[in-house]
């Protein structure tokens, strides 16, 4: 348009000259300013391209947990090397913990955690005390602390202490200075978000807050493969558009390596209660394949083929159905009772009574196989020497948080035997802590009083089987730990005391090959031996 104005104000002698030297000139003058608009536009765009990812680069997603122990510093771990464009800080007041997860020995043995730390830790994964600084700075806060039974008060020895929650929740809320989602990652009761949620808001100075639930579903020894490759990820939250934005913010984070068809999401109530159902349904797997463990032999059953014939029937399927001296870890007897409480707070007391009788199941399998030792022996264990192999609640791990190792050895002290301990992954510190430390027991069928300190000296924790089994008159098993498989069982029987026994709590023995040794055998669930069916035991 503007070069048809200035070809109208052209006199007639200048058209002529136009045709010849003008068009050539207009035709100049299109292709450069073309050439100026392209650059133009490009240079524009990659401006905005460049303050785009300066922006991003600027606003780094950035997670903060609080709590460095088995759940907290796994998932995190994993979290860093999934994510890479995500800063994740794991944080804790302990400087000890702390130290160790920076440190080439971490605080947990978990098989391939190492390396994963490794690949991380100081690019995009950090391990702080300083709790406040991170969680202020964090865009995500994960919590990930210990919520034990209550020994004390109202719901003693049922309910969750949600201590330590409501500690992080009000620190959250303190340092908090722009919006934040805190995510449930630890197991608490059904209705703590509202708990949460209260307090923040309450002393949040006007901010938001999102809660989500996001409960772990990991078994430790086994915990990186299932970060790795879960069955599922549950994310809860509220059913208002800010709780769904922020459930799809936590769903992005987990879609860098989870297919979105095993991210479920739920509401928070949903999501809060599905995690005690699922560690109740496992507990009560196990406490009722132990059930009929004492039927068989009592009948001459054989555990071991009546729960394969079991397993082998899709409706149930084969896992979680091995007979043992009983289950343990941090979460399932807590969980179950934390289950019990929350029906009796509900008025559903014959609910609260069925999930009881998983946990008594449980104590009266300890108690079964400590019934059965002693009963063999000659209804005495006093001054002598048991081999105690395995103090872990299971293999892969050092976790010996509720193990049943516990209480079978406070058992064998109770009758004055005298202990010999082997775990490749127990400290001596821990076990020495785990049997002399006072515990609150809910209705627990042994009643053993706390240990004296003579007691103390009965025990001693050695770092080979083989010094451990050495001149002892009978071995117990408690973890199913692999190398006990292979261990030279006829060098343990050499150097034993005769008669010598074997009490396989985990069922993982050759029970044939033991007795062709010389060895008399007990295997939970298993025929018996001929020596132990005249020496009935008494639960």
């Amino acid at each position: 348009m503007a070069h048809q104005n200035r070809e109208e104000n052209l006199s007639a002698p200048n058209v002529l000259f136009s045709e010849r030297k003008v068009v050539p000139f207009v035709l100049s003058f299109s292709l450069c300013s073309f050439l100026i608009l392209l650059v133009s536009f490009f240079s524009q765009r990659d401006s905005s391209s460049l303050q785009v990812v300066w922006k991003r680069k600027k606003k780094m997603v950035k997670i903060c947990c609080i709590g460095a122990g088995y759940v907290g510093g796994p998932t995190m771990a994993v979290i860093a090397l999934k994510c890479p464009s995500i800063e994740v800080a794991v944080v804790d007041i302990s400087k000890s913990r702390i130290a160790a997860w920076n440190s080439e020995q971490l605080p947990i043995y978990e098989p391939g955690l190492d390396g994963v730390v490794k690949q991380c830790r100081g690019k995009n994964l950090f391990f702080s005390t300083d709790v406040e600084k991170h969680v202020y700075e964090a865009d995500i806060v994960f919590v990930s602390v210990n919520t034990p039974t209550k020994t004390r008060g109202l719901g003693a020895g049922k309910a969750a202490d949600l201590t330590y929650w409501e500690s992080a929740a009000r620190m959250i809320a303190d340092v908090s200075k722009s919006d934040k989602i805190v995510v449930e990652k630890s197991t608490v009761p059904v209705k703590t978000a509202e708990a949460i949620e209260k307090i923040l808001t309450h002393n949040g100075k006007g901010i938001k807050f999102q809660i989500l639930s996001n409960p772990e579903f990991l078994a430790e020894g086994t915990a990186i493969q299932d970060l790795f490759n879960p069955d599922r990820v549950l994310i809860g939250g509220r059913e208002t558009p800010e709780g769904q934005k922020a459930i799809q913010t936590l769903k992005n984070v987990y879609a860098h390596w989870v297919p979105e068809e095993r991210i479920l999401t739920t509401n928070l109530w949903s999501a809060e209660l599905s995690k005690l159902a699922a560690n109740a349904f496992l507990a009560q797997r196990i406490s009722s394949v132990n059930a009929m463990s004492a039927l068989c032999e009592a009948t001459g059953a054989n555990v071991t083929q009546v729960s394969y014939s079991v397993g082998t029937d899709t409706r149930i399927g084969p896992k979680f159905l091995n007979a043992s001296v009983g289950f343990g870890g941090s979460c399932f007897q807590k969980d179950i009772l934390n289950l019990v409480y929350i029906c009796e707070c509900n008025g559903l007391p014959e609910v609260a009574e069925y999930w009881k009788q998983v946990i008594k199941i449980n104590d009266y399998q300890k108690s079964r196989f400590v019934n059965r030792v002693v009963s063999s022996m000659f209804n005495t264990v006093a001054t002598k020497k048991i081999a105690i192999l395995g103090f872990a609640f299971k293999k892969d791990t050092g976790d010996t948080r509720e193990t049943p190792a516990i209480d079978v050895c406070k058992g064998l002290l109770g009758d004055k035997a005298r202990l010999s301990i082997y775990d490749p992954q127990v400290t001596e510190d821990q076990i020495q802590r785990d049997l002399w430390m006072n515990k609150f027991d809910w209705d627990h069928p042994i009643h053993l009083q706390p240990t004296s300190p003579t007691t103390e000296k009965k025990v001693s924790v050695v770092w080979n089987a083989y010094e451990a089994t050495k001149d002892a008159d009978g071995v117990c098993i408690l973890t199913e730990w692999d190398e006990f498989k292979t261990l030279d069982y006829q060098k343990i029987y050499d150097n034993m005391r005769k008669p010598a026994f074997v009490f396989d709590g985990r069922n993982i023995m050759d029970v044939d090959k033991l007795r062709e040794i010389g060895f008399i055998v007990y295997s939970i669930g298993k025929p018996l031996d001929p020596w132990l069916k005249d020496m009935p035991a008494v639960a």
